[in-house]
């Protein structure tokens, strides 16, 4: 094997290398996506069942908390039987919460 012979099996071994990290930055970014997604539909009932654990911690009272996730809970079920269409965007994102 000649000095020539190993330069031309760099660069496509460098070109692998490149192909597989865009995979995983791919990857990654669907991932995100629907992490943002889940975060918008779940969100408000996520963050006040947190609330609900922290207070419980914290020795006081989660009823409230509780009943303002089951809310939201409900909105963003009725949210979810909607029809998606762009007639009923801004009615689907801006719902009384």
């Amino acid at each position: 094997m000649s000095i020539k012979d190993v330069r031309s099996k760099t660069p496509a071994r460098n070109a692998q290398r490149g192909q597989g990290m865009s995979e995983y930055i791919i990857i990654t970014a669907l991932v995100a996506v629907a992490g943002i997604g889940l975060f918008a539909a779940f969100g408000d009932v996520l963050q006040n069942q947190m609330a609900g654990m922290s207070r419980e911690m914290a020795g006081q009272s989660a009823t409230q908390d509780i009943t303002d996730a089951q809310a939201s809970a409900t909105t963003a079920q009725n949210r979810a039987a909607q029809a998606d269409s762009l007639s009923n965007y801004n009615q689907q994102t801006n719902a009384a919460q």
